[in-house]
């Protein structure tokens, strides 16, 4: 029996119109542009703004314009999940939302949080119902609108986030291409140093929860540099290596847009050409979870069947990992 694999056969995107400027920011905290671009390599971000709205709304439109690219009637969807770490609600889910909303009534859904990983964790998850052999349209969503969890008085952390979302389908194939290798990591002994301290169940809200600040995202930011240097970039020469892939080899390395530093260690680490690495940080900012499906949007007009991409990411948990993807068809789909 041939072995089946999956493969993206297309890409959705949505960022939202309003921008967030470095100018904007300073007006709130104590920082500069010339701060942030060098510390972080941030310039804008995009922000979603309207009451009532969550990253149900950016995966919506992320996944009709999936469905209208790939062709693909909305009953024909199985399996749709959602990463993200800042759902709608805590429940429902907010793939059920998404579901609803653009007409995949077949689809079974449920949401995975992993942070800043969750495109990876999300994608092998997708991956996986399609080699079960059972499944044979999975829509992988992710994205976040981090503007709803960030402190505008934390001058560390409020130039870091921006809001996006981005959507991929998964089918079978029988060739070489798609997910061909995947490695994904935890080490827990970094939770408390990138954290959403309160409203979950060990800390749920009060009158001093929200006095404190604690339904902000908080973290150490020196620590956590520290280990996603290294396990990102760790990771992503681990998956190259083990599959035999030198830098001639590579076509692009798609790394978690968190910090621009980052990104040129992933790229040293594996001794690609700068030219390969898509970034897009400048622009957005961190999208969590969206990052890594909102590049593969930019670039997909460039793709070219065939195309081996290194995938990287690191978020809270600590969760990082890295995937080798074959890219399956040529150029931009209408």
């Amino acid at each position: 029996m041939d072995k089946i694999n999956a493969v993206i056969t297309g890409v959705g995107g949505y960022v939202p119109d309003d921008v967030l400027t470095n100018e904007d920011i300073s007006k709130m905290v104590d920082t500069t542009d010339e701060w942030i671009m060098t510390r972080v390599g941030i310039k804008e971000r995009r922000i979603l703004k309207g009451e009532g709205l969550g990253t149900s709304f950016m995966g919506i439109r992320a996944v009709n314009q999936l469905l209208e690219k790939t062709g693909t009637k909305p009953e024909e969807v199985e399996v749709l999940l959602t990463a993200t770490s800042t759902p709608d609600h805590h429940f429902p889910t907010t793939s059920s939302i998404i579901a609803y909303h653009t007409g995949c009534v077949n689809a079974m859904t449920f949401d995975v949080q992993a942070g800043c990983s969750g495109f990876l964790y999300g994608l092998e998850t997708g991956t996986n119902y399609i080699r079960s052999g059972r499944y044979k349209k999975v829509i992988v969503v992710a994205g976040d609108k981090m503007t709803a969890i960030t402190d505008y008085t934390d001058r560390t952390t409020c130039p870091l986030f921006g809001d996006a979302c981005g959507a991929v389908m998964l089918e079978p194939t029988i060739e070489n291409y798609g997910v061909l290798d995947t490695l994904l990591r935890t080490n827990g002994e970094g939770y408390s140093h990138l954290i959403m301290k309160s409203g979950g169940s060990a800390y749920p809200p009060s009158y001093e929860t929200v006095k404190n600040r604690e339904h902000f995202v908080w973290q150490d930011g020196r620590y956590v540099f520290k280990y996603a240097v290294s396990y990102m970039a760790d990771a992503a020469a681990e998956v190259a290596e083990r599959n035999g892939l030198k830098d001639e080899d590579i076509a692009w390395v798609v790394p978690h847009q968190a910090n621009l530093r980052i990104i040129d260690a992933t790229a040293r680490r594996l001794g690609v050409d700068p030219s390969k690495v898509m970034i897009n940080i400048q622009k957005y900012g961190n999208t969590s979870a969206g990052t890594i499906p909102i590049c593969l949007w930019e670039w997909e007009d460039k793709l070219k069947k065939g195309d081996n991409l290194i995938l990287a990411a690191f978020g809270a948990g600590f969760t990082w990992g890295a995937i080798y993807l074959k890219w399956s068809y040529d150029g931009k789909k209408a």
